[in-house]
């Protein structure tokens, strides 16, 4: 559990610095806000376009060994952003980004079956919830380190001069290189650990079967393509809307989320199963979401809901509307570590698989915020946008109520 842990810090400080590269390419590039959500999309696209190959890679050389390949190849992606923060080149970003979400692919694949299957599957969404709780709070991190390293002393990011755009990029080149150093010592960890392989016993029937004989696991994974796509639009685009409502130092507006995401796996951890089933903490979620997708564009940009929360504290206080897009992250933290042992429940030998499946469904992150971005680019209404969340809370509350019940197609 300690060594996932790591793992899973690992995969929250890579992927939620997105939230904050994407305003910050967005001004040094010079990018519009669908051109910028193309951060999110060639990131997560990577799980779609690896995930598969890296099952088989997973079946070849072990859970264990495919887990240092994965941080091998995400130091060879912080390496990439050395170049591309030299030349300012959006399109050598996109590589570094590529690489890093293809490294984070074959992690996720061989760690999430760890923490399923290393006790009972009733449990299974407490297990994934404390690895939540460490990956989320690696997400609070993450952009408050980015703000405080790279954009010290930088009150806005708009109408930059070429001298401040070049000096702002290659204040990236140091921090991505102890990323590389940090992920390198720690495929020693991961090699040299005392880590068991994952072992499934294989059965004739079973060996007959396709993945997608199994309708709970290719559901569950639509379901999870509708919730990373919503949890990346809350993420990673509240900076950008907060640049919409001219808000300062808007880099830092993911950590919101993420430090909502965190009292819902702490509220996951307490509570399942104990107290509320995986499928009733499901069923929660997506309500919880589409209520405040609602109150999102009905808000004003009164800062009165924060003021009453976290005012008191000193900590910088948010227009509701926006503050609305944080409290998403509250109804999204239980919906993955929910989902995963809905979906993988009796798969046997192709756990594997069905994990790879459910990673595929990743790609949400990369299409549906740049469905979103395009949508309102075009519109000049980003508030309004957010209302295309409720087809994903949709999708994950008939998920929980029904779906992941179906043994064959013939049910549905």
């Amino acid at each position: 559990m300690t060594i996932i842990g790591v793992l899973f810090f690992i995969f929250g400080f890579v992927t939620w610095l997105n939230g904050s590269l994407i305003p910050f390419l967005k001004a040094i590039c010079d990018l519009n806000e669908f051109e910028a959500l193309f951060v999110t999309f060639v990131f997560y696209i990577a799980y779609t376009v690896m995930a598969l190959p890296m099952s088989y890679v997973i079946e070849k050389i072990g859970y264990k060994n495919s887990m240092a390949l994965g941080l091998a190849i995400m130091a060879l992606g912080s390496l990439l952003f050395i170049p591309a923060a030299q030349r300012e080149s959006f399109t050598l970003f996109l590589i570094a980004l590529f690489a890093l979400g293809s490294g984070l692919t074959i992690l996720q694949t061989a760690s999430n079956p760890y923490i399923v299957c290393i006790g009972p599957i009733e449990s299974a969404a407490t297990r994934i919830s404390i690895m939540g709780l460490i990956n989320k709070g690696a997400g609070v991190i993450a952009p408050l380190l980015f703000t405080a390293f790279i954009l010290s002393g930088i009150g806005s990011l708009e109408d930059l001069s070429a001298e401040s755009k070049e000096e702002l990029a290659s204040k990236l080149i140091a921090p991505y290189i102890i990323m590389a150093l940090l992920l390198s010592s720690l495929i020693a960890l991961v090699k040299f650990s005392k880590l068991p392989e994952l072992e499934f016993e294989k059965n004739a029937e079973a060996e007959e079967k396709s993945i997608f004989a199994f309708p709970r696991v290719v559901l569950g994974a639509a379901a999870l393509f509708f919730y990373v796509g919503i949890e990346v639009i809350a993420g990673d685009t509240i900076g950008l809307y907060g640049q919409h409502l001219g808000l300062v130092n808007v880099t830092s507006l993911t950590s919101y989320v993420m430090f909502f995401m965190v009292l819902g796996y702490a509220l996951g951890v307490a509570l399942i199963p104990k107290y509320i089933s995986q499928e009733r903490a499901l069923i929660g979620s997506a309500l919880l979401g589409i209520l405040f997708l609602f109150g999102v564009v009905s808000s004003s940009q009164s800062h009165g809901i924060s003021e009453i929360l976290w005012g008191w504290s000193g900590i910088r206080t948010l227009p509701n509307t926006v503050t609305f897009v944080a409290f998403l992250g509250f109804a999204n933290a239980l919906v993955w570590p929910t989902i995963w042992p809905l979906a993988l429940e009796g798969l046997g030998k192709y756990t594997a698989q069905g994990s790879a499946l459910l990673i595929m469904a990743i790609a949400g992150g990369a299409i549906l915020p740049l469905i979103f971005g395009k949508i309102s680019y075009v519109s000049g209404d980003m508030q309004s946008t957010y209302l295309m969340g409720i087809i994903c809370y949709l999708f994950i509350l008939l998920y929980a109520l029904r779906w992941h019940k179906i043994k064959s197609w013939d049910e549905l």
